[in-house]
This record gives structure tokens, sequence and C-alpha cells, in this order.
């Protein structure tokens, strides 16, 4: 074996090494640092996949397991623009996806073409079809909701007919919290005056979100103004088709 194979070889053996290490939640939290390091000094793409990979398992000791993966979001968004390949994969292959959504805005500008590449290929990949755990969909639309992207609105209303009622609630939430009337509010009022949607937990909180906001619910004030009273005791629809809360 020559020498240039001798080195090339010894330090791939311990890329692998620092790799396995930096997630194996049997290590001890100062092994796993030390590897996360050497991963960050490294920054090459195998590298950056190594560091990505601490964010999918979670260490009994929670303080040491924020600790970590805080070093590895902080390294990843000092990287730039370069870790955007790995991070890509990993959204798509990862169960949890909060921590890599969390680089992903370090690593991308607000409204960017870059960034909403990224979510236009999760929520493609993770539409609003069934599945078993839809915990992933859930993290996915409660970053939508944090987008100021325009597009983030349109993206959620498909989920708003999720099978699941968490994913529907969550989608529920991102729509009100972006408050873009527009897209949101006759998609909203249809599921809200819908027979076939059986969650109260959905219907009050979409009452409640347009009493909030002030958007109206004309095309449907009759049938609303029979599910406000009980959905929001005290409430009531006025002249203008707004939903007014009591006054306390």
């Amino acid at each position: 074996m020559g020498l240039k194979e001798m080195l090339f070889g010894g330090a791939e053996a311990k890329l692998n090494k620092h790799i396995a290490r930096a997630k194996n939640k049997d290590a001890q939290s100062a092994d796993r640092f030390a590897s996360l390091d050497a991963l960050k000094q490294d920054g090459s793409e195998r590298a950056i996949e190594g560091l990505l990979a601490r964010f999918t398992i979670r260490y009994d000791k929670s303080i040491e397991d924020e600790q970590e993966k805080e070093f590895v979001h902080d390294s990843l968004v000092r990287m730039g623009a370069k870790v955007l390949g790995p991070l890509q994969k990993h959204l798509r292959n990862a169960d949890s996806i909060a921590w890599g959504l969390k680089v992903l805005v370090g690593v991308t500008p607000s409204k960017s073409e870059e960034r909403w590449t990224v979510l236009a290929d999760l929520c493609e990949r993770n539409d609003n079809s069934y599945v078993r755990d839809p915990s992933k969909k859930v993290q996915l639309l409660h970053h939508l909701g944090d987008e100021e992207d325009a597009r983030a609105s349109a993206a959620l209303v498909p989920y708003l007919e999720d099978i699941d009622g968490d994913v529907r609630f969550t989608a529920v939430e991102s729509l009100l919290k972006l408050r873009n009337a527009e897209v949101a509010r006759e998609p909203l009022l249809k599921l809200l005056t819908n027979e076939k949607e059986e969650s109260r937990r959905i219907k009050t909180r979409i009452v409640e979100g347009f009493a909030d906001l002030g958007w109206d619910v004309k095309g449907a004030t009759g049938t609303v103004e029979k599910l406000v009273g009980d959905l929001l005791p005290g409430a009531r629809v006025d002249g203008n088709g707004r939903i007014k809360k009591k006054v306390a």
C-alpha cells in the first residue's frame, strides 16, 4: 500500500468513526461533541451528512441533547449554502425535520427560490395522503405558518382535507397565523360548514380565528350563525357577516 493510499484510507476511516459516534446515543456526550466538532472542521459533504444525522437521535439527557443539536445547527448555518444538498436529502428522508428546517432558515434568505424549492419538494413528498405517522407533516405545517412567503398559504390549503385531525388542525392554525384572507378565508369557511368534519376543536379554532382576524363569513352566514353559539358561547354574527365574541 502506497503512502497516499495509507493517508487517505486513514482519513476516511477517521471520518467514518466520527460519523458513527456523532449519532450513537449510547456514547458519552463529551465523546459525541468531539466527533461533531471534528465533522465541523472537516466540512466535506459526508461530514455535513454526519452532522445532520445527529438530528435523527434523541439523547436521554435532555439538556445535553439540546446543546448538541444547537451546536450542529450553528455549525451548519455558518457553513452557508454548501449544506443545501445534504440538507434537502436529510429533510426528505428523516422522520423528524424540525431542526433541519431551522437550518434551512439559517442558510437561505426569506422568500428566496432556494428556500421555497426545498419546501415545495417537502410538501409534494408529504402531501395530504394517508400516512401511519403524520408527525413529519405536522412539523412541516408548523414551519409553513412561520414563512413570510405568500406561497406558504397556498401550500397549506390542501392539508385541510387530510385524513388526520392533527394535520388538519395544524393547517388551520398556520393559515390563521399567516393572515392571508385572499387564500385562506374560503377554504376555512368550507371546512367550518362541512358536516363531515367531526372535530369540534377544528371548528372552534376556525370560529375563534375569524373573530380575531375580523374575516367575514359571507356566503355561509346562515350556517355559521347556527354553529357559532355552540362553538363559542355568547358569540354572534353581526350585520356585516363578522363573528363577534361575547364582551366580558
